[in-house]
């Protein structure tokens, strides 16, 4: 997946924002068994960079679902709680 955010920033305030933006959406995606590697570069040419490994516990829990999907990739589901307000 590539996401792509532009928006009216200058060079210096991206190189404020982008590790902001990082730590926000990492943490929301380290609750979910994949792994990832989350990468932002700024117009400045800064680049704000996290990973994530997924545990082989993680891996093997049972809400994560694995289909196929006919052309002969897998896809996988997450199966989490949502919460209720």
């Amino acid at each position: 997946m590539d996401i792509r955010f532009v928006s009216s920033l200058t060079s210096e305030d991206e190189k404020l924002f982008a590790p902001a933006l990082l730590k926000a959406v990492a943490a929301l995606l380290d609750q979910l068994p994949i792994a990832y590697t989350l990468r932002i570069e700024t117009t400045g040419s800064d680049v704000f960079q996290h990973t994530h490994a997924v545990s082989v516990d993680e891996a093997t829990r049972p809400e994560l679902v694995e289909t196929g999907n006919g052309n002969g990739h897998r896809t996988s589901s997450y199966l989490g709680r949502v919460a209720h307000s």
